[in-house]
C-alpha cells in the first residue's frame, strides 16, 4: 500500500526539469547545479493541530507544506528548483493523498518546483518538505546585512492569516457550524490555506534590499531576528502597519494591531534597504508584480520598538510564535 501511495503522489507531481538526472524511485536524487550557482535548502515540518487545524482540506494542507518552503527561498532571493516530501500518515488513505498531492502540485508547478525524492510513514499526521534553490554566488539575500538608518519593509498585508486563525478558533468554541461565511472571512481563510510565496519579491531585492526574513512566526520576532544577526535595533510605525480591509472589517483596531504585530503565518517578506535607494526598490517590487509598505527604520542598539502616532512606545502582549514556549 505504502508503494501505491507513493506513485499516487509521483502521477500527481511528475514535473520535468533539465537539471534532474535522476528523480524518485531510486535511493537518492541525482541533480545538477549551475556553474556560478549556489545551493539554497531550507526545511519545515507541519504538524496537524500545530501548525494548521485538523480540519483543513487536503488540497490546502499540501500547498502550505511547500508553500512555507518556498518563502523561506524567496527571502533568500533564490529560485526555486526542487522539493523532498516525507510524508506521515495516521493510515493508507489514497483519497487524502491524492487531494493533498493536487495541492501540492498546483504550487510546485507554478513555480517549476520538481519533486525529486522522499518517504512516506505511519504515525500523527505531519509533512516535512525540504525545499531547495539556486541563487547567483554571493547574491543571496540574509538577515545580517541591516544597517542604522536603513528604512524597514513589509511586502503585502500583515495579520489576515493569524485572523482567520482566530475566527476558526472562536467558531470552534461556540460549536461547529457557528462560523460566519462572510467575504472578508473567506479572503482571510484563503490567506492562512494557501500563502503566495513571494518568489519574484525576493528576486527583485537581489542586489538591493540589506536583509531580508520570511514572516512565519510574526512580524515582531522575526524582524528581532534580523536584529540579532545585524547586531542592530528596530523601530517600527504602528499607524503605517498594512492591515487589509477584510481583517479590519472582521477585527477591531486594537486585534488588528495584535494580529498584524504578533500574528504570524503571513509568509511576507519583511526586508531592509538603505534610504536612498527606497525608490529604487520600490520600482522593482513593481515590475515584480508586488508592493511593499515602509513601516519603521534601523536603529543603533537592540530590539524593536513599536511606536505610536507621537512617539510613544507601544506595548505589545506578545512576540510571536515559539516552539517549546508553553
Amino acid at each position: 500500500m505504502e508503494f501505491d501511495l507513493i506513485d499516487a503522489i509521483r502521477a500527481r507531481v511528475a514535473i520535468a526539469r533539465d537539471d534532474v538526472t535522476l528523480g524518485i524511485g531510486d535511493d537518492a536524487a541525482l541533480t545538477h547545479l549551475a556553474p556560478g550557482r549556489q545551493l539554497v535548502a531550507c526545511v519545515d515540518t507541519l504538524v496537524a493541530g500545530v501548525h494548521f487545524p485538523r480540519d483543513t482540506a487536503p488540497e490546502d494542507i499540501g500547498w502550505k507544506s511547500l508553500a512555507v518552503n518556498l518563502s523561506d527561498l524567496a527571502a533568500m532571493g533564490a529560485v526555486p528548483t526542487w522539493a523532498l516530501l516525507a510524508l506521515t500518515l495516521p493510515e493508507a488513505d489514497a483519497l487524502f493523498v491524492e487531494s493533498f498531492a493536487a495541492g501540492f502540485s498546483a504550487l510546485a508547478r507554478a513555480h517549476e518546483v520538481a519533486l525529486i525524492g522522499g518517504d512516506t510513514t505511519q504515525g500523527p499526521l505531519s509533512i516535512t518538505v525540504t525545499a531547495l534553490g539556486m541563487v547567483p554566488a554571493g547574491e543571496a539575500l540574509t538577515r545580517a546585512g541591516a544597517r542604522v538608518d536603513d528604512a524597514v519593509f513589509v511586502t503585502g498585508t500583515l495579520g489576515d492569516a493569524a485572523g482567520a486563525l482566530r475566527l476558526h478558533q472562536e467558531a470552534g468554541s461556540r460549536g461547529h457550524g457557528t462560523e460566519v461565511q462572510r467575504p472578508s472571512t473567506t479572503i482571510l481563510s484563503s490567506r492562512l490555506n494557501r500563502p503566495e510565496p513571494r518568489i519574484a519579491a525576493g528576486l527583485a531585492l537581489r542586489g538591493i534590499a540589506n536583509a531580508c526574513i520570511d514572516i512565519s512566526d510574526g512580524l515582531l520576532a522575526d524582524l528581532g531576528h534580523v536584529c540579532t544577526a545585524s547586531g542592530v535595533g528596530a523601530e517600527l510605525e504602528v499607524e503605517a502597519l498594512p492591515i487589509s480591509p477584510a481583517l479590519a472589517a472582521a477585527f477591531d483596531p486594537a486585534a488588528c494591531r495584535e494580529l498584524a504585530l504578533a500574528g504570524g503565518d503571513d509568509y511576507e517578506l519583511c526586508f531592509t534597504v538603505a534610504r536612498a535607494r527606497e525608490a529604487e526598490v520600490q520600482a522593482a517590487l513593481a515590475r515584480a508584480g508586488c508592493h511593499a509598505t515602509r513601516i519603521g527604520r534601523i536603529v543603533a542598539g537592540s530590539g524593536v520598538r513599536v511606536l505610536g502616532a507621537h512617539g510613544s512606545e507601544v506595548v505589545t502582549p506578545q512576540a510571536g510564535w515559539e516552539h517549546f514556549s508553553q
